[in-house]
């Protein structure tokens, strides 16, 4: 259904609220008229028409992270699914088995939709016409995290086994982006200064790097500029080393000191923030998962084992499309990386336990990808890494291993950290220096780069990314099993 709407006689906050309204009833076409229009009226002050802008360019990239056709996603199952038919595709259609959306009278399916099903449906792996065997990958994710525990019993500290780790990273802009010899603006992720991350060194650039942010951003990124070549395409690439170690804190509630309250300088990890909100639906959780407990260390386990157990591995669409990921991962029992993370985070720091967000790269062989996580502050031992994944991971996929090896795998990671990630983010939600004047790709996370040309923001769409790296030869510490981390194939979620 159509309707006509007199953008001069309405408010900004009626302008939204109809916009919502269209896109709840799959009008999407129709609300992208709308608020285009209304993005273009002087009568709206410039912060307004910067908002009016963006709800516009969030109907476009929902667009794109639903294009499966119902056609498009029983063709490809029929081709994986041993023995699929119409009629069990529909029941499952019909029993919400596949994230969707009505887009202008049509239903969308999501893209990964494929690789959901076995997230959340495993049992269907038996029908796999070409069966998956991760057992390897399972065994030696297992054995880093034993030898990593091993080394810092021996060695009474909780970081150990330093690796040095050389990166290459590469984004380019794709043909016909941009006009030729447009300055193309390239911010291009790099490693943040921790006690286990450290010397970092910028080897090689493509141009020269006009900014590095500091060592203690929470946002760290090097900046460049270069012009689009003949074709409207520019090919952005920084080569850089930095140290890494092994983490493995010995997380001993009795040592806790009774009655602790978290100093001044770490308010603003107990607070309220974006997709951070304290609901009463996560009070309520908060409060049924917890019980009488009030040690530090017992809750944020609490928090962190109730995750494991009742959330689901899958893609998620773009972070910026959600107006509230802990809530999207919550209400569903599924999420991603970064899902999972925010409600453990949300629910810490409800419970007066100081968390944030930590996001990069992890660095599997063959396949590094994109990865979030989070670090909690418990005395006497500061921030502590915490991985929500790795506990479901080990829980609900890791089947090939014993369940003592699945919950040795689960506790690791609550405390432990493998050597081989490109940490670069310390926080959700942080601004890029220099700023960058349009709307931001991910304005969540920053791990594949953010670009701009003419003040225009250059989406996921108008770029490819890759990141490469290697082992520099020449530390002592011993060889560590490289199939370390659950691979996850590239698609147009995260």
């Amino acid at each position: 259904m159509s309707v006509a709407i007199p953008v001069s006689s309405a408010t900004f906050g009626e302008l939204m609220e109809l916009a919502a309204e269209l896109e709840q009833s799959g009008q999407f076409a129709e609300a992208e008229s709308l608020l285009a229009c209304a993005a273009q009226d002087s009568t709206f002050n410039e912060t307004e028409r910067h908002e009016l802008d963006f709800a516009r360019e969030r109907l476009l990239r929902i667009r794109q992270d639903y294009r499966l056709t119902r056609d498009d996603l029983f063709s490809d199952l029929q081709k994986i699914i041993r023995g699929l038919t119409v009629r069990e595709f529909d029941q499952w259609v019909r029993s919400g088995r596949f994230d969707s959306r009505i887009i202008d009278g049509t239903r969308r399916f999501a893209n990964p939709s494929i690789s959901n099903l076995y997230f959340r449906y495993p049992v269907l792996n038996n029908r796999r016409i070409n069966p998956v065997d991760s057992e390897a990958e399972q065994r030696a994710c297992l054995a880093t995290a034993q030898l990593i525990r091993a080394a810092s019993e021996r060695a009474g500290r909780p970081m150990v086994l330093p690796k040095r780790i050389e990166v290459t990273m590469s984004a380019t802009v794709k043909p016909n982006s941009v006009p030729p010899g447009t300055i193309i603006r390239a911010w291009l992720p790099v490693p943040r200064a921790y006690p286990f991350q450290t010397d970092f060194v910028l080897l090689e650039s493509s141009s020269a790097v006009l900014h590095v942010a500091d060592p203690d951003s929470p946002i760290r990124s090097a900046y460049l500029e270069q012009p689009a070549d003949d074709a409207g395409s520019a090919t952005f690439r920084i080569r850089y080393a930095y140290t890494s170690a092994g983490v493995c804190f010995n997380l001993d509630p009795r040592i806790v000191p009774p009655h602790w309250q978290p100093p001044s300088e770490l308010e603003p990890f107990l607070r309220e923030t974006r997709h951070v909100v304290f609901t009463d639906t996560i009070r309520h959780l908060a409060s049924r998962i917890v019980g009488p407990e009030q040690n530090p260390v017992k809750r944020a386990r609490l928090f962190y084992n109730w995750i494991s157990h009742h959330i689901m591995y899958s893609y998620a669409p773009e972070y910026s499309t959600i107006t509230n990921l802990t809530e999207f991962c919550l209400s569903r029992g599924y999420g991603d990386c970064g899902m999972q993370a925010l409600l453990f985070i949300t629910l810490c720091r409800l419970n007066g336990i100081p968390a944030r967000w930590q996001s990069g790269w992890r660095l599997a062989p063959g396949s590094p990808n994109i990865h979030d996580w989070c670090e909690i502050y418990l005395p006497p031992w500061g921030w502590i890494p915490v991985d929500p994944y790795m506990g479901v991971y080990a829980t609900r996929y890791a089947t090939s291993l014993s369940p003592k090896q699945r919950r040795e795998l689960r506790d690791f990671h609550f405390g432990g950290l493998s050597q081989y990630r490109m940490i670069a983010n310390s926080d959700h939600c942080k601004k890029l220096f220099p700023p960058k004047t349009s709307h931001r790709s991910d304005d969540v996370d920053f791990q594949r780069g953010e670009f701009e040309a003419a003040g225009r923001n250059l989406y996921f769409d108008k770029f490819s990314y890759s990141l490469t790296w290697k082992e520099i030869p020449g530390n002592a510490s011993p060889e560590i099993p490289q199939l370390h981390q659950t691979k996850k194939p590239k698609t147009s979620f995260r």
